[in-house]
């Protein structure tokens, strides 16, 4: 399998177009997200969860680890937009965060995380008007601003791309 297959096992995330029936398949990704990782993890072994996805790639503990991280700071990026005018979010290292200790660690406290963020996200999500969707942050490393529509769509990809990962 080619190295791209593997980094990237759905494909490269392609921006697509905000719609009614987008925006609540997303909803129901970001919903589903950790029941589908815990079910994917319980038939690991601890072997299985410290090998990489891919040749130099992260195992899939981390993996399990950085959705709980990435998914917290975008949890908190919906939360600035919808309560502040297009504030500047706080970018952060994932490469340098995958390399802390507490990524070698049980994944139980991530899949806590990820089962109370999830669920408090899709509560955010399901309340949110059309107008709150339309609402944006601005990010520093990519001088651009971002809608909540999209960065929604976004994370339904991230969601899907990662569970990709850990079921390799």
């Amino acid at each position: 399998m080619s190295t791209d297959k593997l980094r990237y096992p759905i494909g490269v995330h392609v921006v697509k177009p905000f719609t009614p029936e987008s925006k609540k398949e997303a909803i129901q990704t970001i919903a589903a997200f950790p029941k589908e990782v815990r079910k994917t993890c319980a038939s690991l072994s601890e072997e299985e969860l410290n090998r990489p996805y891919r040749p130099g790639g992260w195992t899939k503990r981390q993996v399990v680890h950085h959705c709980a991280d990435s998914h917290m700071n975008a949890y908190i990026r919906f939360k600035w937009a919808l309560t502040e005018d297009t504030p500047t979010i706080k970018a952060y290292n994932e490469k340098a965060w995958a390399e802390q200790p507490d990524y070698q660690s049980f994944i139980g406290p991530s899949m806590q995380l990820l089962d109370a963020l999830h669920e408090r996200w899709t509560l955010v999500l399901r309340n949110m008007t059309d107008d709150d969707f339309q609402r944006s942050y601005y990010h520093p490393e990519r001088n651009a601003e971002t809608n909540l529509g999209e960065n929604l769509l976004h994370y339904q990809w991230h969601c899907k791309h990662h569970l990709a990962h850990i079921q390799s």
